[in-house]
């Protein structure tokens, strides 16, 4: 049966828990909303920080599309505030509002429908229409949530931004935490998602929640898609620091080498040519017989053999054998075995990308949304 069939025959449970999520807090939560008939709400939230790529656009929309199957109500967050905050665009709200509605919106519509989602079925939301319709409601739940959490809680979970623990911060940025959290209930959402740097923030909703807003969402966090970039000396760091228990360590080294638009060379953006996929895809790490944190591999588990009904070919480019690998899990044996060699890897999973990207490409340089793309090039944004 093709990978689509399995799909089309999952229950709910197993489509919002299926990759790229790597966690649901909890699972037995879940499974009671999904039993009692109660009507499952969701968002995800994102600042508004430049252009988007493969893991804001595919991965995060793969996840979407999935709580679509399911029948839950899905909403997409453009957090200017957020991003105002943070810093993002140079700090210019007036940019960061722009470009929400224009650029960054029609990116992820674009990325939901590579991946199989409606983009008609999300409810985009500007984060500070929603704070101007609730008024004093939302700056009562800002409230609420912060005489509920330590000042060092917060401190410790501005990770969540981008920022480390410990790095000097101004006031304005120990309210991001907060009003993150704020943001689930004022939405009135059961179902908080993001990657897992977001953990920290939906953590403290789920401590706090029954008390101050009378439920507990779930926290459903999906995969943070490794960067082109890594490097091995981070590769082995956070293979040891997950080998040793060191949880602090290994989360904060994920955060690093996740796939970034502030390291452009290890970020792959949905409308990027084929030659720019090519070019990043060669220059990346992908060492012989090391599958785990492999940036390559990365890219052929959660992208290319994502509900893939055909199976992949590789070419070996100095003999002209062809492999055939009907799923990931064989390619990953194929290549911890030595069968496969990273740069014909490298050159199969490129091609594959440069495919499955094309519809992007298309609208954002040649039809429609290139008017979005040229303004973002005018902003300056630092690729």
């Amino acid at each position: 049966m093709t990978q689509c069939g399995v799909r089309g025959r999952m229950d709910a449970f197993s489509l919002i828990t299926r990759e790229p999520a790597e966690e649901v807090l909890t699972e037995e939560r879940l499974r009671n909303l999904l039993e009692s008939g109660e009507k499952l709400r969701h968002y995800i939230g994102f600042e508004i920080s430049g252009l988007v790529h493969l893991g804001t656009g595919l991965l995060c929309m793969q996840k979407v599309a999935d709580l679509q199957r399911a029948g839950v109500e899905t909403k997409i967050f453009l957090a200017d505030y957020h991003s105002w905050i943070n810093k993002k665009l140079g700090g210019d709200l007036s940019t960061i509002r722009r470009v929400a509605g224009g650029y960054f919106k029609e990116a992820l519509k674009v990325s939901l429908k590579i991946v199989g989602g409606d983009p008609d079925r999300v409810e985009f939301i500007l984060g500070s229409e929603l704070y101007e319709k609730l008024g004093i409601e939302y700056l009562t739940n800002v409230i609420k949530v912060s005489m509920r959490t330590t000042l060092s809680r917060v401190r410790r979970s501005v990770t969540i931004m981008g920022r480390r623990m410990g790095e000097s911060l101004d006031f304005a940025q120990l309210l991001y935490v907060p009003m993150q959290v704020a943001d689930i209930f004022s939405l009135g959402v059961n179902i908080a998602h993001g990657g897992m740097d977001q953990r920290k923030a939906h953590v403290i909703a789920i401590d706090i929640g029954e008390k101050e807003f009378g439920y507990k969402p779930v926290a459903l966090h999906h995969h943070l898609l490794v960067g082109m970039h890594i490097s091995e000396k981070a590769r082995k760091a956070i293979i040891e620091a997950k080998r040793t228990g060191n949880r602090e360590l290994f989360e904060q080294g994920v955060i690093d080498v996740k796939m970034s638009k502030s390291k452009p060379q290890g970020a792959i953006f949905i409308h990027d040519t084929e030659e720019e996929i090519r070019r990043k895809v060669r220059k990346a790490l992908c060492p012989p017989r090391e599958v785990e944190l492999n940036p390559v591999l990365e890219l052929a588990r959660y992208i290319v053999f994502r509900d893939r009904e055909e199976p992949l070919e590789i070419v070996n480019e100095k003999t002209g054998e062809r492999m055939i690998f009907s799923s990931y899990a064989e390619l990953e044996r194929a290549y911890a075995e030595g069968k496969v060699h990273p740069l014909d890897l490298k050159n199969a999973i490129a091609g594959e990308l440069a495919r499955i990207l094309e519809p992007a490409r298309k609208y954002f340089l040649e039809g429609p949304g290139r008017r979005y793309l040229e303004e973002m090039r005018e902003i300056r944004i630092t690729r």
